[in-house]
């Protein structure tokens, strides 16, 4: 199940994934947790069906798709889950987001002779939870938990319970799910960034992991039907979601934060049409619409909406085809690869493009690399005017809580000091529009309200070291 499921995420990191299991030992009368972990896309990784049949034996189990924001995507230290055996049991961990503090916190541990196996923030929380003092695991996790900051969306594994746990702020998704068994044991129960692992895996969502709760999925939580919960003590008042999950990230057909993805994305997609409009120069003019699949798809179908019924006669047509055998290219995890990956997974209809008035509708421009390749295949192709169409406003800032654009100078809009008809000519097109950050607002659930807009804003809900690099931890 837990394999399945990291194949409904592949899309969050394509660099490594991971599996560890809880398997009880009858003839011992202890717990054993089993890890396969490796670098790759989740079918490469446990390409041989005896993994799972003979390695991974247990009842529970826990999985990472590992997408690099702190310490380097080569070193296979860094492949999540983490598992610890202390005195306590054993623990396994997989960390969506970033930790702001870790630094810090490393240093201190270093210092008082702790060794690190790894070069990620996600280490630091089992190291704070094997110190600690308290009786339980619970109490130990949530001591750590008080310690750390930054986004932190975490599924753990004991010997006998499954636990979830995000962080204060809620910058990361995570969802709860139930598998109805008709087992005298009662449901089994699943955890997953988004619901989309959900339909994969025949579960029923229950509902988010709220904003600094630690839940608990045990034996007697099952039976019951009451699971335990517990909260972080320094939860504010208000949470803070990434907005990037709703413009990019997630998939479509996931529910997160409480809404619909494929609702939002349509939302942004008839506010952008309605803002920037692309109309066509006479009666014979044709101006066709296309997307930047796949995160794009579903917003330039809003687009194409409010744009026809706004009276302005566009027409939604395929001129781009993907190829699906090649990775997203915003989270690959340097420039150069990126580059290569652009030229091989994306290809031109040029007979829907010739001669035609284009409207390129993509989600963001992070760094410029995949659109200004777009628009040079798309000129190839020999369109009448090529009209580029943003349904977020310019990225400005670097992400400290687990998107991968950590330095200002990679950005297109601070190397075009935020000039959108530099930025249109750095591309090659004839207009560029982005969705302004009143609309994307208008665009979100509940009125706009609780949300990190850091990327775009420059304002950060959480505390953040600015100095710190993504491969701080390796040199």
């Amino acid at each position: 199940m837990t394999y399945y499921g990291l194949h409904a995420l592949q899309h969050r990191g394509q660099e490594a994934s991971g599996i560890v299991t809880s398997e009880f030992l009858a003839e011992k009368q202890k717990w054993r947790f089993n890890a396969f972990k490796g670098n790759g896309l989740v079918a490469d990784v446990f390409k041989d069906a005896s993994i799972l049949k003979d390695q991974l034996k247990g009842s529970s189990a826990i999985g990472h798709n590992r997408y690099s924001t702190t310490g380097s995507a080569d070193n296979k230290f860094n492949i999540q889950p983490f598992v610890v055996n202390y005195k306590a049991g054993n623990l396994a961990l997989g960390h969506n987001g970033n930790l702001t503090n870790f630094h810090t916190l490393r240093e201190s541990l270093q210092s008082e002779g702790t060794i690190f196996q790894s070069t990620t923030d996600s280490e630091i929380i089992l190291h704070l939870t094997a110190r600690s003092k308290h009786e339980g695991q619970i109490h130990q996790l949530k001591e750590a938990l008080d310690a750390v900051e930054g986004a932190y969306s975490l599924v753990i594994l004991t010997d006998t319970s499954l636990i979830a746990a995000r962080d204060p702020y809620g910058l990361r998704p995570l969802c709860l799910g139930r598998i109805e068994t008709g087992s005298a044991k009662g449901p089994a129960y699943v955890v997953a960034s988004e619901t989309c692992a959900f339909d994969l895996v025949g579960a029923t969502y229950v509902g988010e992991v709220e904003p600094g709760e630690i839940l608990v999925i045990d034996q007697e939580g099952v039976q019951s039907g009451t699971l335990k919960s517990y909260h972080i003590s320094k939860t504010p008042a208000e949470p803070h979601h990434c907005i990037f999950e709703y413009i990019y990230f997630s998939r479509p057909d996931s529910k997160i934060f409480g809404e619909n993805v494929d609702k939002v994305r349509r939302k942004l997609g008839k506010l952008l049409a309605a803002e920037s409009p692309v109309r066509p120069d006479s009666e014979d003019d044709r101006v066709v619409v296309i997307s930047v699949p796949d995160s794009s798809n579903t917003a330039t179908l809003g687009f194409v909406t409010e744009a026809n019924k706004m009276g302005d006669d566009v027409r939604l047509e395929i001129g781009l085809i993907r190829s699906h055998y090649v990775g997203r290219t915003f989270i690959q995890p340097d420039q150069n690869s990126r580059e290569l990956k652009v030229k091989t997974k994306f290809n031109t209809v040029k007979g829907v493009i010739k001669g035609r008035k284009v409207v390129i509708v993509d989600d963001s421009i992070v760094r410029g690399t995949t659109s200004k390749q777009l628009v040079k295949m798309i000129r190839e192709a020999e369109p009448k005017e090529i009209h580029f169409r943003v349904t977020s406003p310019p990225i400005k800032f670097p992400c400290y809580y687990g998107m991968d654009f950590p330095s200002r100078e990679e950005l297109i809009a601070n190397r075009c000091n935020s000039d959108v008809d530099k930025i249109a000519e750095e591309l090659g097109v004839d207009s560029l529009a982005y969705l302004s950050m009143e609309k994307l607002l208008e665009a979100a659930p509940n009125g706009g309200r609780n949300y990190c807009t850091a990327c775009f804003s420059g304002i950060y809900p959480v505390p953040i070291d600015r100095q710190l690099t993504k491969d701080a931890n390796d040199t």
